[in-house]
């Protein structure tokens, strides 16, 4: 129902002003000077006419139908006029007023008020504290902003209304289109999932950014974004996410996870291309909107110059990007073609006396190779380079191909013309090979995603009840943290491997249960209130008589009543002495946007120093928990080194997918770890050694 916001029959400024200082004249000014062809009404009950526009006393007064209403009046009036609004039927508003939840405190519970009046009335609210919107397609500038972009196919929405002044301002520096223009503000009603919904398909955007300070509601942002990526891609620039403002966590997933890390597992897995400055949000929009999409990660380089192909292979390389090699055919082409001292290999050296026929002939040779799925095109101006005529024959291959070219004219003055060329046809331009390639990359991740299988969440049959048992019992004693032993029992729940253990309260159980066991035997301290055992002497290893368990009972109770006097102990946990293999941690951290975030990492006391970690956001599917592994730096220790037999990544996966569900089945789970996860040989299964739970408080 956000029609109104997009080619309405009619508008009104309530609040337009004779004050050329204020922004309701501005809001006015845009309307009737953007090319709009429907009615505007400016809404003052002060002046008879403002910019030759009779004025009405409110949007009651107004004798026809009224399909949109931008509010620029006072924070203290708001509610009225959005009442008004209400009452004439308006369905579309765009509050341009400040004043309300960004201010905290009072401001919130006026916006409430407003979104209040909203609900009743059926109606649809931007804002407010924002900029407005602007449409080039219809066209529609109903905002304060200085200046129309010119038509583009650049849809973009933003939380900031100043950066989008700065990114207008540069755009019509730059000639850069735009299709949509859109400052969400407070996010009050409308926000960043309805603009993806309005934009789904949408003909006149070829590609969505986004600047975004927080999503309003991560889950259902993930699958909305997931259905709009397989048509139009979407970029996002994510601004605030540093995690010196986080909460204290105490596990070890709590200290490794945060926001930046929700948001970067959330973007991959919606297929959103996360650009860490504003610069890089328009290069990589510039090569979705104008480029053809890539089908593979093989990049050639031509080049005019010898040092800048030497640049964009080692960018190449740190893109993890493949400087394909070409077949047999085209190298002797090349070879036949090009003077003597051209370098017929990949990178194209075309030397620097190259004329536009050389280059046309170079990029259509590279380009007819099966081995190539994109290149990039490389110009320095030299003494005899025919820039101008360059450009329009790179700009005349581009454009008959169904594989990308970057071209990458580098330099300043002797190069304007020609990237004023490549722009004029819908071409982008790169200053620098690593922006190129950098784009490139961002091309190639896309294309990676769309060919990813589709996502299938698996079911595990588990026993919940017994789970929910434990919580509850949990909950009963006052506690918040799920100790080793209530751990044991979930695990057991959802199917995941643990040693046989049973919990001694005194040295003569202990041995009793050791014996029962079987030698040799770990000791633990259980207790709740222990986060890491290790840290206080809490665990002890190959135990291999009955004095050997005895005075370690003792031992360990004496080291828990000096270290942590006030810590509730059970007693000691005797456990079976797993074999030893690859230690690997699962956890879960809930993230307040998107829910449960899966971890996997190297395990065991070196996780948070290393920090070898790969992150999603929960459920996942087997191919991505598979994915998570391969994420690792560390995954070569587990596929096998130097004659090692490969470690059981199946039972690895198992275990990610049976954690992700309890994560699921079970919202009240704040924090999990399982550390270490014992690996064993392929084929030999994993065994969860050391589990611990963290509640989230009730109400």
């Amino acid at each position: 129902m956000l029609e109104p916001f997009y080619c309405p029959a009619s508008v009104a400024v309530i609040g337009a002003s004779r004050d050329e200082n204020k922004l309701g004249h501005a809001v006015l000014k845009n309307l009737l000077e953007c090319g709009y062809e429907g009615q505007v009404y400016a809404i003052n009950p002060k002046a008879q006419e403002i910019l030759g526009q009779r004025t009405y006393a409110s949007v009651l007064a107004v004798s026809g139908d009224l399909d949109l209403a931008v509010i620029v009046v006072p924070d203290r009036f708001v509610a009225g006029v959005l009442e008004e609004c209400g009452q004439k039927g308006i369905k579309g508003v765009i509050v341009i007023t400040a004043g309300f939840r960004e201010m905290g405190g009072e401001g919130i519970k006026k916006e409430k008020v407003l979104v209040d009046i909203v609900r009743r009335y059926d109606m649809r609210m931007l804002g407010p504290n924002c900029l407005g919107i602007i449409d080039t397609v219809c066209p529609l500038n109903a905002s304060f902003a200085i200046g129309m972009p010119r038509h583009g196919d650049i849809a973009m929405m933003s939380q900031s209304g100043a950066l989008l002044l700065a990114i207008l301002d540069w755009a019509l520096g730059e000639e850069v289109g735009f299709s949509r223009f859109v400052s969400l503000g407070n996010k009050a009603d409308i926000d960043e999932i309805d603009l993806l919904q309005l934009w789904d398909e949408d003909p006149h955007s070829k590609v969505i950014v986004a600047y975004l300070e927080g999503i309003t509601d991560g889950p259902k942002f993930m699958e909305i974004a997931q259905q709009v990526n397989r048509e139009t891609p979407i970029i996002a620039i994510k601004a605030g996410t540093s995690d010196a403002g986080a909460r204290a966590v105490s596990s070890h997933t709590g200290t490794l996870a945060g926001s930046e890390k929700a948001y970067d597992a959330a973007f991959r897995q919606a297929g959103i291309t996360r650009a860490d400055s504003v610069e890089e949000l328009f290069d990589y929009a510039h090569a979705f909107a104008q480029a053809a999409p890539i089908k593979g990660e093989k990049i050639a380089v031509v080049s005019n110059a010898g040092g800048a192909a030497i640049m964009a292979t080692d960018a190449l390389d740190r893109a993890q990007l493949t400087l394909t090699s070409f077949q047999r055919e085209t190298i002797e082409l090349l070879q036949n073609r090009l003077p003597p001292g051209s370098n017929s290999l990949n990178p194209v050296d075309v030397r620097g006396d190259a004329d536009q026929e050389r280059y046309r002939f170079a990029l259509e040779t590279v380009l007819r190779d099966e081995n190539v799925d994109g290149v990039i095109a490389i110009l320095i101006p030299q003494a005899v380079t025919k820039v101008a005529e360059t450009a329009r024959v790179i700009a005349d291959v581009v454009q008959g191909q169904d594989k990308p070219v970057l071209p990458c004219f580098m330099g300043q003055y002797m190069a304007e013309i020609g990237i004023e060329i490549l722009r004029d046809r819908s071409i982008p331009n790169y200053h620098y090979p690593e922006r190129a390639v950098d784009a490139m990359r961002a091309m190639v991740e896309r294309w990676r995603w769309l060919e990813r299988p589709p996502r299938k969440i698996e079911s595990f049959d588990v026993q919940r009840d017994d789970v929910q048992r434990t919580l509850s019992r949990v909950r009963a004693d006052g506690r918040l943290t799920v100790g080793d032993a209530e751990g044991r029992e979930i695990m057991e729940a959802y199917g995941i491997a643990i040693p046989q253990a049973q919990l001694a309260s005194n040295p003569d159980q202990a041995v009793e249960i050791a014996q029962t066991i079987g030698y040799p035997v770990v000791m633990k301290i259980a207790s709740p209130d222990i986060l890491h055992k290790t840290d206080i002497g809490g665990v002890k290893l190959n135990l291999v008589g009955d004095s050997d368990v005895r005075d370690t009972f003792d031992l360990l109770m004496y080291r828990a009543s000096r270290y942590m006097p006030q810590a509730d102990i059970w007693g000691a946990l005797v456990q079976e002495m797993v074999p030893q293999g690859k230690e690997v941690i699962i956890g879960i951290n809930r993230d307040p946007q998107f829910g449960p975030m899966l971890l996997l990492g190297l395990g065991g006391i070196y996780v948070e120093v290393l920090k070898d970690v790969s992150f999603r956001i929960a459920p996942v599917a087997r191919w991505e928990a598979e994915e998570m592994i391969t994420d690792l730096r560390s995954y070569p220790l587990l596929r096998g080194l130097r004659g090692e037999k490969p470690s059981d990544l199946q039972a690895i996966t198992e275990c990610m997918l049976r954690v992700s569900q309890l994560a699921m089945d079970f919202p009240e789970i704040v924090e999990l770890d399982i550390n270490p996860l014992m690996v064993h040989e392929e084929g030999k299964g994993a065994v969860a050694i050391d589990m611990r739970l963290v509640l989230a408080e009730e109400g």
